[in-house]
């Protein structure tokens, strides 16, 4: 273990059972008056397991991602989450505790990056800032770390003191992830992470994903419309259609052979484009 003053390159954290969930949800569900955002969801995250959350705009796969950030109050359900200090209820989390776990053992990768970055700093700072919020003060272990990380995302550590303003939208969304993985997170929720991107693009963007998962053990929820990208990085997926699943499973056996008529209707859309 190596340790800078009172800083920890990598902390280590205590070890999760790998037959305990690192995330348990029971009826979890959000109404907005007469309108159902999600309802009924119960399912459990593993240690390790990426969970893709798929379906059309609109069934509610936003709504839910929401929910399990603190984004949004739930209108009834539990979320059970087991991090270093044991299990709590995060539904019952007060906002300090939540914001705590958010930049440290957590965190949230945003459709648009710059809704999780800070665009008025430079890309050195914005990896930064994590760190700080883990405790680090030392300037240039800070700034070491954020370069290690740049590389690690293929930006390139001479881009440290650009603004993400003057980065590309690929290159953005791989500074938002480095600004996440930086404190080693146990948990990251991910909403539609190559959307917008070209090709070629979102396919290096994805191995990099990839590669990061299984390094780093991450525990990650996914929130996507494209089935591609479900298949290439998800192990198990949740259908969602009017706010509830329809059926989950373990990926390739469902985009194999989808059950519920909803999941061939999709399955079968992506076949035909």
């Amino acid at each position: 273990m190596m340790f800078f003053g009172n800083e920890q390159a990598f902390p280590e954290r205590p070890a999760i059972l790998k037959d305990q969930p690192i995330l348990k949800v029971l009826g979890l569900s959000r109404f907005y008056g007469p309108l159902t955002g999600c309802a009924d969801i119960d399912f459990s995250l593993w240690p390790g397991e990426v969970l893709g959350v798929v379906g059309e705009s609109g069934s509610g796969k936003s709504t839910l991602l929401a929910c399990l950030a603190g984004f949004s109050p739930l209108s009834r359900g539990e979320i059970h989450y087991t991090g270093q200090n044991g299990t709590i209820r995060l539904d019952r989390a007060d906002e300090a505790l939540r914001e705590k776990l958010i930049t440290t053992e957590m965190g949230m990768v945003f459709q648009n990056p710059a809704d999780g970055l800070r665009m008025g700093i430079s890309a050195g700072g914005n990896i930064g800032e994590r760190l700080m919020a883990s405790g680090w003060r030392h300037y240039g272990r800070i700034r070491s770390l954020a370069e290690e990380w740049l590389d690690r995302m293929e930006i390139g550590a001479d881009r440290i003191d650009d603004l993400p303003a003057h980065f590309s939208g690929g290159m953005r969304q791989r500074l938002q992830i480095a600004r996440n993985l930086v404190s080693r997170p146990r948990l990251l929720f991910m909403d539609e992470p190559t959307a917008g991107l070209d090709v070629s693009v979102q396919a290096r963007l994805l191995d990099i994903l990839r590669r990061l998962v299984a390094e780093l053990g991450l525990s990650v929820v996914m929130v996507t419309h494209d089935l591609a990208v479900a298949r290439l990085l998800c192990h198990r997926l949740m259908v969602m259609k009017e706010g509830r699943v329809v059926e989950e499973g373990l990926t390739d056996q469902l985009l194999d052979d989808p059950h519920h008529p909803y999941t061939q209707l999709l399955v079968s859309s992506v076949l035909q484009t």
